[in-house]
């Protein structure tokens, strides 16, 4: 029997969500039906299998001799037009009894192996797609392109399984024993260890394989800004969120991204003229667009009007929610601008909306500032209705003179 083809899964980790909320994706993508047989017709077209390039000529491994033996070739033949078939419950059941003859040779278990990983897989059984990955890999059977393209997809999938320890001692192996150094291997590697929070090792091997990269995928510098910014290293950061931003000048979430990092570098007038940029282009479509451009000016010295600018815009426009931060927000940002009215008026649709009645004694203390003690009192009361901290302060305000 002729060395079939291996049938390879490609599995993609990539690391980014919203704005600086990263999570991993993982895809396999396994050959369809049609696929297979064009590859058996090419095969056969030939004469003879396609020889593939060494795609690992550094590895230290000494390849097996990847053949089937007349015996083992009939079972994996057999296993195969099941396959092919799309008779996956058969051909798995034909894989398991090939990978426990310890009759047959490596190879053929191997093999084997490999084919029982993929009916896992497009199973949704991932807890034996990885078995079957391990037990190809332990065997030993498989040429190197094989062998070392298992233990890579191995590695991905027990990222997607949240097994980051596991990940990345698949990782340490495949690159200790292929002496590959292509960045698409290093990425795994560095995402492994930013889920097992190893931000400082995860930095410097994301940026390995960023650098020897000449077209680094933009989730890859998204992998390595988020472990720039869990290791407090801001300026990194900041420079990868610009460069992600400027190849993509039209991408809002990559500009919402540079804004986040400059304000956890703490570089927040940055981080107001990125988000204000993104307003004057009339992207500001989500409630969210509004809340971090109004904290960003309520946590600079000085910009309570441009906050209150940027909220009353968001309520006017029907995007930002009216809701009990929104409105204590405003209330704040009036009153340290000295817009004592304007901040009573936001006070009063704040402290219905609060969990509890701190707001209603806050605008009690600043109807009081005003000599507006009937309002104070009523205000008081409502806190201690909803509850205070301090009672006795309310009850300071209701002790005042006057009606």
């Amino acid at each position: 029997m002729n060395k079939q083809p291996t049938r390879r899964s490609t599995l993609l980790a990539a690391a980014i969500g919203a704005v600086l909320v990263f999570g991993a994706v993982t895809q396999v993508n396994a050959q369809t039906a049609s696929e297979r047989s064009a590859q058996r017709r090419a095969s056969k077209d030939s004469g003879k299998p396609a020889k593939q390039e060494n795609q690992y000529p550094n590895a230290t491994r000494t390849a097996p001799e990847a053949k089937a033996s007349s015996k083992g070739g009939a079972k994996l033949q057999k296993m195969m037009d099941a396959f092919d078939k799309e008779k996956f419950p058969e051909a798995r059941s034909q894989a398991d009894a090939i990978i426990a003859d310890t009759g047959l040779n490596p190879y053929e278990r191997s093999f084997a192996a490999q084919i029982g990983f993929q009916v896992a897989y497009d199973a949704d059984d991932n807890k034996a797609a990885i078995e079957y990955l391990k037990k190809a890999i332990e065997i030993n059977g498989l040429d190197n392109n094989a062998h070392f393209d298992r233990m890579f997809v191995l590695a991905q999938l027990q990222l997607q399984e949240e097994q980051y320890a596991e990940s990345l001692a698949t990782m340490d192996r495949f690159l200790n024993e292929s002496k590959s150094t292509k960045p698409e291997h290093l990425i795994v590697k560095g995402n492994a260890l930013y889920r097992l929070e190893r931000y400082p090792d995860a930095a410097k091997i994301i940026k390995q394989a960023v650098d020897a990269s000449p077209e680094p995928k933009q989730e890859w510098l998204q992998l390595l800004m988020a472990s720039y910014v869990e290791n407090n290293q801001g300026a990194e950061a900041a420079k990868v969120a610009e460069s992600i931003a400027a190849k993509n000048p039209n991408d809002k979430r990559a500009q919402m991204n540079v804004a986040a990092v400059y304000s956890q570098a703490d570089m927040l007038d940055k981080a107001a003229a990125v988000l204000e940029k993104i307003r004057a282009s009339g992207q500001f479509t989500e409630d969210k667009d509004y809340r971090q451009l109004y904290a960003t000016y309520l946590n600079l010295d000085k910009k309570e009007k441009e906050a209150i600018g940027v909220i009353n815009e968001g309520l006017q426009k029907g995007v930002l929610k009216p809701d009990y931060q929104a409105y204590v927000a405003l209330a704040q940002a009036y009153y340290y601008s000295d817009q004592t009215g304007p901040s009573i008026d936001a006070y009063k649709k704040a402290a219905p909306l609060a969990p509890d009645g701190e707001t209603y004694l806050n605008l009690a203390r600043v109807l009081w500032q005003e000599d507006r003690i009937p309002e104070a009192k009523e205000a008081a009361k409502q806190a201690i209705a909803k509850g205070v901290k301090k009672p006795e302060d309310a009850n300071k305000i209701l002790a005042l003179k006057g009606k």
